[in-house]
């Protein structure tokens, strides 16, 4: 039973627990009285039950939706809500997200989510999902004359555990954790650090029975009255690890941060690969890295073209180009033979791309001197986009090779794939999974390549 203050004993709830679905709720909208819909849906409610509502009918509800521009696609949508929605990034793998969000939550794409959504909108967390607890309490309390505690519940993943389960991101009307600590155990061992986040237990019991599938947003969990306060009490909020506690927080961080320069350091070039296909999300997601280069003048100034049909008449043309130029600088045939077959690498890769530089973002200038300098400018920064592209690849284990090739060949590149004058090819990208691992890259002293002044 509570205590004079309304709080429970810190003892383990009673054996017997009962999870109930609540179906039938509708479509929920922005501007729906949720409260009154839970309470029409869930007719057999009793006083001391706990009503575990979905975190994404509340979102609706209280119209936390994002919706597409007219040019926008729903990974563009979703993207942008991730980073508005973001603190703090901790984690990235690929195209996954773990951040830290306004609430102090830890969890994936910040909680944007785009399932059980319209196919043009993305749902963000609840504002306040502490406050909108207490809301749909008081709503139901007006409505049925019933004392029940209210938990708003969302999927989280864990580290170190496969799967998901359902935590409480907001509640209202229960204690968040039973504090066992100072109590013995059945042998007499006292209990120094067993402090259980019973609001979470909760919400992962009423996931059994309701889930984005089966399309129930809602349960009930009945059999826990002697946890249920008069106050609403401090809610899921209590829960909230502060960053500068949390023991894992700076860790993950590193963990960033050398995944990052691993994945640097794993940017080797590769000249043979392994007769393996190559995802095309993978190349997206380096073409992604690629443009987020610095550029001049604002601009982005980089194409990317992946030859599939016109490789090899773009090959065979770039050959016999490279022989003609190597034999007019009196190169012998076993010479031109042997520097020739390097560029083979573009013919055995599984994927060829070129990055191409848009001399539309350039700005004109009268004389000689600056206008080679802002060629130069744009190529320093096509460097960049292309360094980002060979490091995202390698950080997917995907191998690369830039080759030359094409900036001898300009004129040659641009007809046989048809271009415009103001693309400039930048060499050429051998991309696919390497037949065999490199070796591990002799180390270097930075100290010998650097001076301060």
């Amino acid at each position: 039973m509570p205590d004079p203050d309304g709080r429970p004993e810190a003892s383990l709830p009673a054996p017997r627990l009962e999870l109930l679905p609540v179906a039938g709720l509708p479509e929920i909208r922005p501007g729906d009285d949720l409260g009154a819909l839970l309470a029409a849906a869930a007719p057999d409610l009793r006083t001391g039950d706990v009503l575990v509502v979905t975190s994404k009918v509340v979102s609706k509800a209280e119209g936390a939706l994002l919706s597409a521009g007219p040019d926008e696609d729903r990974e563009a949508l979703r993207q942008r809500a991730i980073a508005a929605e973001s603190t703090e990034v901790l984690a990235r793998r690929g195209a996954t997200v773990i951040a830290r969000t306004r609430h102090g939550f830890v969890l994936a794409s910040a909680g944007v989510d785009a399932s059980n959504v319209h196919p043009d909108e993305v749902a963000l967390l609840p504002v306040d999902p502490d406050a909108s607890a207490r809301a749909l309490r008081r709503r139901i309390g007006d409505i049925t004359g019933l004392d029940v505690a209210v938990v708003v519940s969302d999927t989280f993943g864990r580290p170190w555990r496969t799967g998901l389960t359902d935590v409480a991101l907001g509640a209202a009307g229960l204690p968040p954790t039973l504090d066992l600590r100072g109590q013995t155990d059945s042998y007499g061992v006292p209990l120094e650090m067993t402090e259980t986040a019973v609001i979470d237990a909760i919400a992962a019991a009423a996931d059994l029975v309701k889930g984005k599938l089966g399309n129930v947003a809602a349960a009930v969990v009945r059999g826990l009255a002697d946890l249920v306060t008069p106050a609403d009490g401090p809610g899921a909020a209590a829960l909230v690890r502060a960053a500068e506690t949390d023991m894992f927080a700076r860790g993950s961080r590193e963990a960033y941060a050398d995944g990052t320069r691993d994945a640097v350091r794993r940017r080797r070039t590769i000249r043979t690969f392994a007769d393996v296909p190559v995802d095309p999300e993978a190349i997206r997601r380096a073409v992604g890295a690629a443009v987020t280069a610095p550029a001049p003048h604002h601009s982005t100034p980089w194409r990317f073209l992946v030859l599939r049909e016109q490789r090899e008449p773009l090959l065979e043309a770039m050959r016999a180009r490279w022989e003609r130029d190597l034999r007019a600088d009196g190169f012998s045939d076993e010479q031109i033979a042997r520097r020739v077959a390097r560029g083979d690498v573009l013919r055995r890769a599984p994927e060829v791309v070129v990055p191409l530089l848009d001399h539309a973002a350039f700005h004109s200038y009268p004389d000689a001197d600056r206008a080679a300098a802002e060629h130069r400018m744009f190529l320093v920064a096509m460097g960049a986009a292309v360094e980002n592209l060979l490091v995202s690849l390698a950080a997917d284990d995907v191998g690369s090779c830039w080759v030359s090739s094409t900036l001898f060949c300009p004129d040659t590149v641009r007809e046989m794939l048809d271009l415009d004058e103001r693309y400039e090819p930048c060499g050429a990208v051998a991309i696919g999974h390497p037949a065999a691992m490199p070796e591990p890259r002799p180390p270097r002293n930075p100290d010998e390549f650097l001076s301060w002044r």
